[in-house]
């Protein structure tokens, strides 16, 4: 499975520094990634929803740490371009 497109707004907030969306094989698209930053530095939260208990619970996630780090990897290099042409 190859990610073919990785789309990024970017936000203003504190922690929040811009919303994904990732398409796969050009066929299937997660929509409402977050680019949080934490106190480690940059990363990536899968969409999710609030459950009636208060927690949320994530809606699309990777099962495995290889599909994690690559998301992560594709998404963040998204975002630093995004900056970059923003600041231009």
């Amino acid at each position: 499975m190859k990610i073919t497109e990785v789309w990024v707004r970017l936000q203003d907030k504190e922690r929040l520094k811009a919303f994904a969306n990732v398409t796969f094989d050009n066929a299937f698209v997660i929509r409402g990634m977050k680019i949080i930053q934490g106190n480690k530095g940059y990363f990536v939260a899968m969409p999710s929803r609030k459950r009636p208990n208060g927690t949320y619970q994530d809606v699309a996630h990777p099962v495995n740490s290889n599909m994690r780090r690559l998301i992560e990897e594709k998404v963040l290099q998204a975002y630093e371009e995004e900056l970059e042409a923003h600041t231009k």
